[in-house]
């Protein structure tokens, strides 16, 4: 009789207690359906950062520099004494205008006539570079055309008579003086060449240029044995040069690099 009692008092425990917790449930479930949509929290959106990648630009601008070889030949050879500036500026991606300005006094000995020759010269044209830059470099290796114009006057120093029949006696030198002026030439030379950037906007580079001789104004008793800026004439038209560059650039503007675009191919 006991244990029938017990069960008796659990079994309305048991059933108030699941009606309180179905009330709680309820009255929950009433809280959040009657709050705002504005207090309700969303949870926050996920960021989604991008990388922008700066355009790629090219630099142009103007480049003057001086010729170190000329400049310093004078230091070692006593019958040469020049100077030769340098310039180019960068029209597109691979041309350039150039030109360069110079001076010589070059004293030449040749088997019969010892003349110097005193003038200055300027020469004009472009310039395409070949070489396909990395990232931010800016070398060059170039291949060219200029036009080269020369003012310039001669002084025969000394001269031999032409004899033929040297045998018996030893020719002496015959000491002359005579100075021409307001002579004349111009010619056409293909010109190759290498510029490294080496510090920020200094570059050092060399050259060869191939030389035809166009027109040659001389003196009338003997040949132009060296024109300034065509040099040494070697009894004929063709004539070659070189020069060892430093020179610095002046960035003046900059233009976006087009990136042409990879059209995708079909799939068979």
């Amino acid at each position: 009789m006991r244990h029938m009692l017990k069960y008796f008092f659990s079994i309305p425990l048991l059933f108030s207690m699941f009606m309180v917790q179905a009330q709680e449930t309820t009255k929950t479930k009433e809280t959040v359906q009657e709050k705002p949509k504005s207090e309700i929290k969303k949870p926050a959106a996920q960021q989604v950062t991008t990388d922008t990648i700066p355009p790629k630009t090219d630099r142009y601008g103007l480049r003057v520099g001086v010729d170190v070889y000329k400049l310093t030949r004078g230091f070692y050879d006593k019958d040469y004494k020049g100077v030769e500036f340098t310039g180019d500026f960068r029209l597109t991606k691979k041309y350039y205008l150039a030109a360069e300005l110079g001076f010589e006094d070059k004293t030449t000995d040749d088997d019969r006539v010892n003349s110097t020759a005193t003038g200055t010269y300027i020469k004009g044209g472009f310039d395409y570079n070949t070489y396909q830059n990395w990232l931010d470099m800016e070398n060059l290796i170039t291949i060219g055309l200029r036009g080269g114009f020369s003012t310039f006057s001669q002084q025969l120093n000394t001269y031999k008579i032409y004899n033929r029949d040297p045998y018996w006696s030893s020719q002496e030198s015959i000491v002359s003086g005579e100075k021409y002026n307001g002579l004349t030439a111009a010619w056409l030379e293909v010109a190759m060449g290498v510029k490294a950037k080496v510090f920020n906007n200094v570059f050092v580079g060399f050259g060869v240029q191939l030389k035809l001789l166009v027109s040659n104004k001389e003196p009338g008793n003997f040949e132009n044995l060296y024109i300034p800026g065509f040099n040494r004439t070697y009894d004929g038209n063709f004539g070659v040069g070189f020069n060892y560059t430093v020179s610095y650039f002046i960035p003046l503007y900059k233009k976006k690099v087009i990136i042409p675009e990879i059209k995708d191919i079909p799939k068979k």
